[in-house]
């Protein structure tokens, strides 16, 4: 596979229940990375496009937590919807949904 050239990394944490971080897993993690791999099937960009489960990110109190590289934007509290619109503004248009980006002061 050549290397990608947009990589979705989607925190997959998951803490013990109670924990006061919470995470990613119990923020309904799987549902956007489930989207971002319905998208990459449905698009058949594999050649293009990685998506991938991680482990901690880091900013837990903005779960679920999506990486895209090689740009290095973070976004924050991502559901189905928003990995959507992720997905079309960075494969599509080649740039960032700024009003999902985590702020600078989270991390």
């Amino acid at each position: 596979m050549p290397k990608p050239k947009i990589h979705f990394l989607v925190c997959g944490n998951k803490r013990p229940a109670g924990h006061p971080k919470g995470s990613c897993a119990e923020k309904g993690a799987m549902e956007a990375l489930n989207t971002f791999s319905q998208k990459l099937q449905e698009t058949q960009k594999y050649n293009t496009v990685k998506v991938s489960m991680s482990s901690c990110l880091g900013p837990c109190g903005m779960g679920p937590v999506v990486v895209v590289y090689p740009e290095d934007h973070w976004y924050g509290m991502v559901d189905a919807e928003k990995a959507k619109a992720i997905w079309d503004s960075h494969v599509n248009e080649g740039k960032p949904v700024t009003e999902y980006l985590i702020p600078e002061e989270a991390f």
